[in-house]
């Protein structure tokens, strides 16, 4: 059976425990930046996922991730990262990783290979027609991985893959495949770090996309951030001077006023009459803030740091 592309040996492995520090090191870094630039090749498979994942949430769905191991480590850190960034409450957000919280302090083991529970976790998460899966393996035969789908496909959620290897089961029922197509591992096998960085890059670039479609991103600040600490008081506080055009003081009044919503500040600084107002006219516009200012006439408001 031909060995994967995940689990070749790199060529320029040979020799590397017998090299200088420096030369170790270089070489990682080079397989790190190769691993990097392979994600180019999936960016329009991952705007169709962002796409498919944007209409998910907005239509009332939720959005799952399943995957085993270091790649459940990837999928892990962007969905806990979701809420807090972009507002989308944590309900919104399944987390199904193999062997459960417990795999997290020692991830190697037989977890990938329980078919069974990946199938018992989709049902007891209740996922199913109206919901997304992101199913995320290295190799793209992890059977955790496999099963999820299997079991999520029956239930009428449709499922976006993402693997390092091409045409692999991963993809079969998938109806949007990611292929990272990363070179061999410089040391053969370890997926936590070229595959793993691949995959890193291309779940935050389709987060992101699915953020700024759903209308969470404006002119490049994160308008729908729940604020529930100082450093992102401070931010939200400074977001909506910037984009809102108004003293720092008056944006701390103004998201009092408007209960931590950045966006609803940002209108009562545009001159909405009021936060009820202010929510009113984000509703009727799917929450986007910039067609909700030009309601409003600010249709030139934009943020200005340099002219501050």
């Amino acid at each position: 059976m031909a060995v994967s592309r995940t689990e070749e040996r790199n060529e320029r492995a040979f020799g590397l425990d017998e090299r200088s520090p420096e030369d170790v090191l270089e070489l990682l870094h080079e397989a790190q930046i190769e691993a990097a630039a392979s994600v180019s090749q999936a960016l329009g498979s991952i705007a169709e996922a962002a796409t498919l994942a944007a209409h998910t949430l907005a239509s009332g769905g939720r959005l799952a991730y399943a995957a085993a191991g270091s790649s459940g480590l990837m999928a892990l850190a962007d969905a806990l990262e979701i809420p807090g960034t972009y507002g989308i409450s944590p309900e919104r957000i399944v987390i199904l990783i193999a062997g459960g919280i417990a795999s997290l302090g020692r991830l190697a083991g037989s977890y990938e290979d329980d078919t069974s529970q990946a199938t018992a976790d989709i049902a007891a998460a209740g996922l199913g027609a109206g919901d997304c899966l992101i199913a995320v393996s290295a190799s793209g035969t992890t059977p955790y991985a496999l099963a999820a789908i299997e079991a999520g496909k029956q239930r009428g959620m449709t499922v976006i893959a993402i693997a390092n290897n091409p045409a692999v089961p991963l993809f079969d029922k998938a109806d949007i495949a990611i292929t990272l197509e990363t070179p061999p591992e410089m040391v053969a096998g370890s997926t936590r770090m070229g595959a793993g960085t691949a995959q890193k890059i291309a779940l935050n670039l389709l987060s992101t996309l699915m953020a700024i479609h759903l209308g969470h991103v404006h002119d490049g600040y994160m308008v729908n951030l729940t604020a529930d600490n100082h450093k992102l008081r401070d931010r939200a506080a400074a977001i909506v001077a910037a984009v809102g055009g108004c003293e720092r003081g008056d944006a701390v009044r103004l998201l009092e006023a408007s209960g931590g919503s950045v966006k609803a500040a940002i209108l009562l600084a545009a001159g909405a009459e009021g936060p009820q107002k202010a929510l009113e006219i984000l509703e009727s516009n799917q929450q986007r803030l910039r067609p909700s200012l030009s309601e409003i006439g600010r249709k030139d408001l934009k943020e200005s740091f340099g002219s501050r």
